[in-house]
């Protein structure tokens, strides 16, 4: 996608207020490698500062364990994608917020919700992500994508007609990344030939 597009998504993906797809969106902006306009600066911006805004008021004053689920996994999702740009200690820093996040997400969505939730089959996506991309762990990112396809398949028919179809889209896109990287990892075994069965 080149810049105009990416910028022109992150604007409409602001006034729908889905900063994490803002924030996407600038993260693949900066990418590029071109010095950012004014207005490119000022969307990044406006992406991150969202962050401060989850800590400082969504989180806390979340009482249901779906709202904090929600904010819980935007702050996630915000910092892996600055942990994907950043580098030495600030890398460190991003990668340790974002897996936190993540992780008392988990737990409070293993607790309180369904399998089949749209919005903890979201989280366990883009945690085990996480894992595969910014940890390196593809043991620990198939294990946690493969149980939450399989909790969710378990209790397929406890769907709501509502959530049914993000929940199913959700649930394949599991079973995509868990083909893409049990292949990719049976190609890196057979190559060094350190497979075990």
């Amino acid at each position: 996608m080149d810049k105009n597009d990416l910028v022109q998504k992150a604007k409409l993906a602001e006034q729908a207020e889905r900063y994490d797809d803002m924030a996407a969106a600038m993260k693949s902006v900066t990418e590029q490698g071109t010095e950012l306009s004014n207005e490119e600066r000022n969307l990044l911006s406006v992406a991150y500062k969202n962050v401060n805004l989850l800590d400082k008021f969504l989180i806390v004053n979340a009482s249901q364990a779906e709202s904090k689920v929600f904010y819980l996994k935007m702050k996630g999702d915000y910092f892996r994608y600055l942990s994907e740009v950043a580098s030495g200690d600030s890398k460190k820093d991003t990668v340790e917020n974002s897996q936190q996040a993540y992780q008392d997400a988990f737990d409070i969505s293993k607790k309180d919700m369904q399998p089949t939730h749209p919005i903890r089959l979201g989280l366990a996506l883009n945690f085990s992500v996480f894992y595969y991309e910014i940890l390196n762990s593809p043991e620990q990112a198939c294990s946690l994508a493969k149980q939450a396809f399989d909790e969710a398949i378990a209790e397929l028919d406890t769907l709501n007609e509502d959530s049914y179809k993000d929940s199913t889209l959700i649930m394949q896109l599991l079973r995509d990344n868990l083909t893409l990287w049990t292949s990719e990892n049976q190609g890196d075994e057979g190559e060094t030939g350190d497979g075990e069965n």
